[in-house]
């Protein structure tokens, strides 16, 4: 038998009939969610990408010692606790300063002035002892050094005992700071140290256990490597014109522009007029930025522990110091290795006074 479906008429307000216009207000609301969630998505995605952007150049710029934004107040700050870059940086600024003799001598000249004080690498490696050498520029020549093995070796006693010195400085610094910790009373003038110190390092809380972290040498192996990698071991432009031994960024203080950066855009390389004071900024950034954190906690942790610093764990640390991050690290380590950078580590100054023959 065949059946015969009857066709069912549509009413077209029906859903009005048996609902009621109770519906009418449930798909007004909906349809206002609709309408407001398209509106705001395109908001959402502009905020979001331009917050990624932001967090990019931050980590990307951690080599930028002088990008700084510390004269910025924090939600929580108060007003005593801003901070004024100059405070970071004046000693720095008054070594970069200072009149000293800017000729610079030719890779010759230095090479008979190492054989005169018998100056050697082997001895270094074998008894941990540097002549106190400091250079305040390096030679042009260097990149003509046609063997590697011999113009990394050049590099390194030029910039050896750069290192230590500032190492020493911090040394004999973090010993008065332990002195006066262990006292019961300090002195105006041990008080008056005490905040010029909190001032150098960044420190408004005056939070002595920061100021234990950020008051610590890096070690001399790592120093060397950072140096190599930045500067070609010693043959690039900014070595050689700006004394730039860290390759650190600054947008507002005296620097070399990159060849493919826009003339009036983007950082510069910070310049120095001495090596020394191109050490020194290098400490003082690894020791106060935010984006090596990590670093100073690993390095107080080995202290801690009563065990050395080593280059190879602390350098795992600094994957912000450059674009390219891990791979960063990798070049790093290979070159303490290569090199056998971890002999100096233990290398001292040879000191030029009764004072600093207890860092011996």
């Amino acid at each position: 038998m065949r059946k015969i479906f009857k066709k069912k008429r549509i009413k077209p307000f029906k859903v009005f009939d048996e609902n009621g216009l109770n519906s009418l207000p449930r798909i007004i609301l909906s349809s206002a969610l609709v309408i407001l969630f398209f509106y705001s998505l395109p908001i959402v995605i502009n905020f979001t990408s331009n917050k990624i952007e932001i967090s990019a150049g931050i980590e990307n710029n951690s080599k930028a010692i002088l990008a700084y934004t510390l004269n910025k107040k924090s939600p929580n700050s108060s007003s005593s606790q801003v901070l004024n870059e100059d405070d970071l940086l004046i000693d720095i600024y008054s070594l970069n300063d200072q009149e000293t003799d800017t000729v610079r001598l030719d890779a010759s000249t230095i090479k008979q002035l190492f054989e005169d004080t018998d100056y050697k690498l082997d001895d270094v490696r074998k008894k941990k002892l540097v002549k106190p050498i400091a250079l305040t520029l390096l030679p042009a020549e260097i990149k003509m050094i046609e063997s590697v093995k011999k113009r990394k070796e050049f590099f390194i006693q030029i910039v050896l005992p750069l290192i230590l010195e500032e190492n020493k400085n911090i040394k004999l610094d973090r010993k008065r700071l332990f002195s006066i910790i262990n006292k019961s009373n300090n002195s105006s003038l041990e008080k008056r140290w005490l905040e010029k110190k909190y001032r150098q390092y960044g420190i408004p809380s005056r939070d002595l256990s920061i100021l234990k972290r950020r008051m610590d040498i890096v070690p001399v192996s790592l120093a060397l490597a950072q140096a190599a990698k930045e500067t070609g071991w010693g043959t690039s432009r900014f070595a050689q014109q700006g004394n730039a031994l860290f390759g650190q960024w600054t947008w507002s203080g005296e620097g070399l522009k990159p060849k493919d950066a826009e003339k009036n855009e983007g950082h510069k390389v910070m310049k120095f007029n001495v090596l020394q004071a191109s050490v020194r900024a290098y400490q003082r950034n690894i020791n106060t930025h935010s984006s090596y954190e990590d670093f100073r906690l690993a390095r107080a942790k080995l202290r801690d522990l009563g065990q050395p610093l080593d280059s190879m764990i602390l350098s795992s640390y600094l994957d912000k110091y450059a674009e390219t991050g891990n791979e960063y690290v990798k070049v790093l380590q290979k070159i303490i290795q290569q090199n056998n950078l971890k002999d100096f580590d233990d290398a001292k100054l040879l000191p030029s006074s009764i004072e600093l023959e207890s860092l011996i």
